[in-house]
């Protein structure tokens, strides 16, 4: 035995020093104590008038003593149980799932190549192929349904799609608190009663502020409800550097961070404990396109620092990758999808979010989702690191072998190469039997891989009588909003 050794099985990868995380915490408690945020919601300012913080109209500053006492309840874990049955998804310091992002409008029409919106059975589809494909962990809708008989209810539709063809843990949209309600008491069905989706929660409420410093009656609402039935819910502030934050990284963090302080600090208020999620999709306004890039070197950069940032506070993390600028599934989306899924893993990010998406988070791409799996693949491979114990050493080996020994045949070799990355959609042969297959490329592929799994894959299906509490939930809110 070794004493006083440092061993990492795994890659390390940090941004922030202990020093600089301090730095930007504590200015985010000054931007709270001196500017403060402006709430838009009269339980939350009522909550607010009776605790320490100065409320003036809807402008509410909160003390650093407040934050401080409430970083102090949230949880470092929570675990996700898909409507399978299986605690499937651990979210606690530096374990990380990959998912899908949500609601985007458009996608791309499978048979005409055309952009169109996005329909219940595209959600459907997503679903299909993220329950299928193993290195996704999570489901967000991946689009929106626009086919739904209101705009109101669309919320609901959505959740109908998701879980009609996955069975993993998800990350939910909601239109108001009213649509989260319906969409927790759809989850309660799943899983056994309220008292079971509070131990066993099928997902996580997706909550946006908006930037800088405004918290809408909507947002609030739904994080209010979240508090109360003790949801896990993310609040995740989307601050865009040099449009609605500061055009430097750490003041975009400094904002950002505030924006997620004073949702700890409401949390806390209404319900002490409650599984609150840091969030946030923080990057750069192109100032040439005047687009929200998704594809910027400073998105993968500020995720990154927000982790290490939240590692800090012991706050779980929500996250950004696998998404693109680009248009269209070509080369340049390859490029910043790998780039930003790889450091948002490195950093341990929890949740990872967006996965697929594509054109600044407003196309759904079914290929998409198909090729990120192949690249997920390989940056988890990427971040097992490397063992050195005596048996990966293989010193003995080496001695047996000798001088122009070979290795093809050892039983060592039969069972260490099974360890190594095995792609499925990555050509390694050689040119002439790639060209004797049909010369095809990475994009054939993919598209021949994602219309396999469309066309032979099922999940599990929900039970009957399930299946009819949750559409009798659909209907009653389409009634009421007819």
């Amino acid at each position: 035995m070794k004493i006083n050794q440092s061993i990492n099985m795994s890659t390390r990868f940090r941004v922030l020093s202990e020093d600089q995380i301090e730095e930007i915490f504590f200015a985010a408690l000054e931007v709270l104590e001196r500017t403060g945020g402006v709430i838009y919601h009269e339980e939350a300012l009522e909550l607010f008038k009776n605790s320490n913080a100065v409320v003036r109209d809807k402008k509410v500053r909160i003390p650093a003593s407040m934050v401080e006492e409430a970083l102090n309840f949230y949880p470092r874990k929570i675990t996700l149980k898909g409507r399978n049955g299986k605690r499937s998804l651990q979210l606690q310091k530096d374990t990380v799932g990959f998912g899908t992002g949500s609601d985007l409008p458009f996608t791309y029409d499978r048979k005409t190549g055309e952009r169109r919106r996005t329909l219940y059975n595209d959600v459907r589809n997503a679903g299909k192929l993220v329950d299928a494909l193993p290195n996704y962990d999570f489901f967000m809708s991946h689009g929106i349904v626009g086919d739904a008989p209101n705009t109101q209810t669309y919320d609901r539709h959505q959740f109908l799609a998701m879980l009609e063809q996955c069975t993993k843990p998800m990350v939910v949209t909601s239109v108001d608190g009213e649509g989260l309600e319906d969409l927790w008491r759809m989850g309660c069905v799943l899983q056994g009663g309220e008292e079971e989706f509070r131990l066993n929660p099928l997902f996580v409420a997706y909550i946006e502020p908006i930037s800088p410093l405004k918290n809408d009656r909507t947002a609030v609402e739904k994080l209010l409800f979240a508090a109360e039935k003790k949801i896990p819910a993310m609040y995740t502030p989307c601050p865009s550097s040099g449009a609605t934050a500061p055009a430097t990284m750490a003041g975009m963090l400094v904002q950002s961070l505030a924006e997620t302080l004073l949702a700890v600090v409401l949390c806390h208020l209404k319900n002490p404990g409650m599984p609150l999620i840091m969030g946030g999709v923080t990057t750069v306004l192109d100032m040439k396109k005047s687009t929200y890039s998704y594809g910027a070197p400073e998105l993968s950069l500020a995720s990154a620092a927000n982790t290490d940032i939240s590692k800090w506070l012991n706050l779980i993390m929500f996250s950004t990758g696998g998404c693109t600028d680009s248009k269209v599934l070509d080369e340049q989306a390859a490029a910043e999808q790998m780039m930003n899924l790889f450091y948002a893993y490195l950093s341990g990010a929890n949740l990872i979010h967006d996965v697929g998406y594509i054109d600044h988070g407003t196309n759904a791409s079914l290929e998409s989702l198909v090729m990120n799996e192949e690249m997920m693949g390989m940056v988890r491979a990427f971040g097992k690191g490397i063992n050195t114990d005596d048996e990966h050493m293989a010193l003995d080996l080496i001695e047996k072998q000798g001088p122009g020994g070979e290795y093809v045949t050892t039983d060592h070799t039969f069972e260490h190469w099974q360890e190594w990355y095995r792609p499925t959609l990555q050509d390694r042969s050689d040119y002439e039997t790639w060209k004797n297959n049909g010369s095809k490329t990475m994009i054939d592929r993919v598209n021949e891989r994602t219309q396999h799994l469309l066309d032979t894959y099922e999940a599990d299906p929900i039970k009957d009588d399930q299946w009819k509490e949750l559409k009798k939930i659909v209907d009653d809110a389409d009634k009421r909003h007819a």
